[in-house]
């Protein structure tokens, strides 16, 4: 029998990092998430993605990612529940499992949108 503190640190061992998706659909919406890019690059440790003006992958919307990993998990994502300002932001651990960090194991912030899951179901990469 594992005890709960046990099975905690096994959960926090599985995440390799995490990815938060920024989603846009417009010029403007889309200089919302420049002013977002912008300050959490200057504001915490995080590697940016290029910016995708097109759906790429599961994500059917233009988008950009941000990796970042799990000791900047606690200030990241805080501020981005705060400032996301009505964009969707998808945030998900990378457990080595695609399919289950973008289906089961994924935050929203703002409107949860349909991601094309089939795309990782069939072992495709995510963009």
């Amino acid at each position: 029998r594992v005890d709960r503190r046990q099975r905690q640190m096994c959960i926090r061992d599985r995440i390799n990092g995490y990815h938060a998706h920024v989603y846009y659909t417009d010029d403007i919406s889309r200089a919302i998430a420049g002013r977002i890019r912008e300050y959490v690059e200057h504001k915490f440790t995080v590697v940016m993605g290029r910016w995708r003006d097109d759906p790429v992958g599961p994500h059917p919307l233009p988008m950009y990612q941000m990796a970042f990993d799990n000791n900047e998990f606690a200030s990241l994502v805080p501020w981005l529940m705060l400032n996301h300002d009505s964009l969707s932001v998808l945030i998900h651990p990378n457990t080595n499992d695609m399919v289950a960090d973008h289906r089961y194991f994924a935050i929203w912030l703002g409107e949860k949108l349909d991601l094309n899951i089939t795309f990782l179901e069939a072992g495709n990469t995510s963009a």
